[in-house]
């Protein structure tokens, strides 16, 4: 069995840092706080559980004074930064640099559009972390978009501003981008689109890049072994790249979810991931399929 690791998968540097950040003080101190899930992957969470951390939510956060709390790559709204303050919270701020430009970008325009009784728009998986932190910085004031059905919530003949979320797929937001034109042009045959309407894509390029990627990969193999976290936004987006092209995918957790039946009769597995999966996850997953080729009849 040729088995091969998508050596364009794992972690994206925003997620990369959070973690080493996290180890860091872990080996230090042997405790730490975290804000939410520091990656949505429950196996890597675990791993660092193990060493110490602890994962809190915002509630929780309220009532913790002296102590450390790490912010993670998502990047938080400013009532985070404020609580921290008034409880003499240290933070450790692992926001990706992706994503603090992003909420800065956010803040400004939004004072441009609603000077102009416009519309902040993002599109972005609703209850995300990385959008309430987003939201958070104009005091949750943008439409939040998930699908196209969820158009029917924007004034289009009003001025809009559009945001995605960063780990949102290129191919969607050109999708909503699209909608909105022609829905502004429905309401107002005369409007000048460049006035009415700004469209930023603020996908992250390490992200998006991962699509065109993983389109080559995805071909080349009998077999596609997605690993990645149910929680990922961004791991759900990636698979179904894989999955229609290669119809022998197949999204897992971990290497204890392979089904012996989805290698029988093939040659070649190609092993994958989000943003958020570790690699050495991706390694167990390579390491079970060889066992399986050498102990089962395949």
């Amino acid at each position: 069995m040729n088995v091969v690791i998508d050596k364009n998968s794992g972690y994206c540097f925003g997620v990369e840092y959070a973690i080493e950040m996290a180890e860091n003080e872990l080996n230090q101190s042997g405790q730490l706080y975290c804000l939410g899930d520091i990656v949505h992957n429950s196996m890597e969470v675990n791993r660092l559980e193990e060493k110490g951390l602890e994962v809190i939510d915002h509630e929780k956060l309220k009532n913790l004074h002296d102590c450390k709390v790490l912010i993670r790559a998502h990047g938080e709204p400013p009532d985070t930064y404020k609580i921290a303050i008034e409880n003499n919270i240290e933070l450790i701020d692992a926001s990706c640099p992706v994503v603090l430009k992003l909420q800065n970008r956010v803040k400004n325009e939004f004072d441009k559009v609603e000077a102009k009784g416009g519309q902040m728009i993002i599109y972005g998986q609703k209850g995300h972390a990385e959008i309430i932190g987003l939201n958070g910085q104009i005091g949750n004031k943008a439409t939040i978009i998930t699908t196209e059905e969820e158009l029917n919530a924007i004034d289009f003949s009003k001025p809009i501003s559009l945001f995605s979320q960063t780990t949102k797929s290129t191919a969607g937001f050109q999708r909503i981008k699209s909608n909105i034109e022609q829905k502004i042009l429905e309401a107002n045959s005369e409007a000048e689109l460049g006035e009415i309407f700004d469209a930023n894509d603020s996908i992250c390029r390490q992200v998006s890049n991962r699509e065109p990627q993983l389109t080559v990969f995805a071909r080349n193999f009998d077999v596609v072994l997605f690993v990645s976290g149910k929680k990922s936004s961004n791991g759900k987006a990636l698979f179904s790249v894989c999955k229609n092209l290669n119809e022998n995918s197949y999204f897992i957790e971990n290497e204890t979810e392979i089904d012996p039946e989805w290698l029988k009769g093939f040659s070649s597995v190609g092993i994958c991931g989000a943003t958020s999966t570790p690699m050495w996850l991706m390694e167990q997953v390579a390491r079970k399929v060889e066992d399986l080729s050498l102990t089962t009849s395949l």
